[in-house]
C-alpha cells in the first residue's frame, strides 16, 4: 500500500500509512437521531474516550468528540436512554476529521433524517474519514457517498440496503470494511472494532491495543472477519442442532466423528449425516473444522502457546494436520496469522 497524506486541521496532514501521528486532537463528529441503537453511538464514543485516557500526563487528548443531531438537545435512543446533542447547524464552520453515522431504527424500514443526510452530503468532501455503523450505511448512501463503493452493514439489513441502493458493492460477511477514506461496519459491537482500527491508523497499534484492553474487548478483529462465529452461524441456519453445536464447541479435543456426533444426537450415523447436511447446509465434518479453526485463531491471537499444544487442544492432534487445515481454510499459516493479529503482550 502506498503512503497517502490526508488533510486534517489547519493544513496539517496525517500520513495514514507511515506511522506519523497527529499533533493535536482530531475532531470527531458522531451523528444521532431518535430510535438509533445506543451501542452504535456509545461503543465508538467510548473507544475514542478510552484512547484519550491513555495519553501522557499533560498531553492534549487524542480526540475531540461531539455528538450532533438534527436540532440538538436530547435524542431518545432505541433503548429509551436519552443522549444530549448539539445541532448540526452549529458545526457549519467547525473542522471535522472523522464523521461517524451510527445506525438503528424502531421499525422494519430505515427512515433517513433529511437534515443529517444533507449535512453528510455537504461535509463528506472535506472530512478525512467518513464512517458508518450498522444501518448508518443507509444515511451515507442517501447522501450519495456509497455508489460504487464496497460497504458493510448489519447482516439483517443487507437485502434492504441493496434493494434501495443497487449501485453499492455490499459485502455480506465482513465486520467492517475500509474503502479508501470510507469505513463501514456491520453494526452493534463491530462499531467498536471499526473505531479501534481508526485509532490504530491515527496513533498506531499500541494505543489501539491499550484501548481495547481497557475496554476488555477483543483486539484485534480484522475487518475481513465474519459477522458470525462458527457456532452462531450454524444456529442461524437451523435450530435443530443447537444443543449439539454447543456441546461440540465445548469439546473440540474429543472425537467428533460422524459416528460420535450421531450417537450424541440419538440418530443412526447415515441418517444423522443426511439430515444434518440438509438442515445446516454443510457436512458435520466441515462444521467441526470451522469450529476448531475458530478456536485455533482465538488461541493464536490471545496466547503464546506453542502450535503443538494448540493442535492437541483443538482436536487436530498434530501440527501438520493443523497447518494443512489452516492453509486450506484461510490460505495462510498459523504463524502468519499470529504475527498479524496477536494481542498477547
Amino acid at each position: 500500500m502506498t503512503s497517502t497524506a490526508l488533510p486534517t486541521l489547519a493544513g496539517e496532514s496525517i500520513d495514514a500509512d507511515s506511522g506519523a501521528q497527529p499533533q493535536r486532537p482530531l475532531p470527531v463528529v458522531l451523528l444521532a437521531y431518535d430510535g438509533m441503537n445506543l451501542l452504535d453511538l456509545a461503543g465508538p464514543l467510548q473507544a475514542l474516550t478510552t484512547a484519550n485516557r491513555s495519553t501522557e500526563p499533560g498531553a492534549p487528548p487524542r480526540y475531540d468528540t461531539v455528538v450532533a443531531s438534527e436540532q440538538g438537545g436530547p435524542v431518545i435512543t432505541g433503548s429509551g436512554l436519552p443522549v444530549v446533542t448539539i445541532p448540526v447547524s452549529s458545526l457549519a464552520n467547525r473542522p471535522i476529521d472523522t464523521l461517524i453515522a451510527p445506525g438503528g431504527c424502531p421499525g422494519d424500514e430505515f427512515e433517513v433524517t433529511p437534515a443529517l443526510r444533507d449535512f453528510i452530503a455537504a461535509r463528506a468532501g472535506s472530512v478525512r474519514r467518513l464512517c458508518s455503523v450498522c444501518t448508518g450505511a443507509f444515511l451515507l448512501a442517501a447522501a450519495g457517498q456509497l455508489d460504487g463503493r464496497r460497504v458493510a452493514t448489519h447482516w439483517a439489513w443487507i437485502d434492504k440496503l441493496r434493494h434501495r441502493h443497487p449501485a453499492l458493492d455490499i459485502d455480506s460477511n465482513s465486520i467492517f470494511i475500509r474503502d479508501g477514506n470510507l469505513w463501514t461496519s456491520a453494526g452493534v459491537s463491530s462499531g467498536i472494532d471499526l473505531t479501534l482500527a481508526l485509532i490504530e491508523q491515527d496513533y498506531g497499534p499500541r494505543v489501539a491495543i491499550d484501548a481495547a484492553r481497557q475496554m476488555v474487548v477483543f483486539m484485534k478483529r480484522a475487518g475481513g472477519q465474519s459477522q458470525f462465529s462458527a457456532p452462531l452461524a450454524m444456529q442461524t441456519r437451523d435450530h435443530s442442532f443447537v444443543e449439539l453445536h454447543a456441546w461440540m464447541a465445548a469439546n473440540l479435543a474429543m472425537d467428533l466423528s460422524v459416528m460420535r456426533l450421531a450417537e450424541r444426537a440419538n440418530m443412526a450415523p447415515r441418517t444423522f449425516a443426511r439430515i444434518y447436511a440438509a438442515k445446516v447446509g454443510r457436512t458435520p465434518a466441515k462444521t467441526v473444522e470451522l469450529m476448531r479453526l475458530e478456536a485455533v485463531c482465538r488461541v493464536l491471537e490471545e496466547t503464546d502457546l506453542p502450535l503443538k499444544t494448540i493442535a492437541v487442544q483443538s482436536g487436530y492432534g498434530s501440527e501438520q494436520k493443523l497447518r494443512r487445515a489452516f492453509q486450506r481454510q484461510f490460505g495462510t499459516n498459523p504463524a502468519t496469522h499470529r504475527s498479524h493479529f496477536s494481542r498477547h503482550p
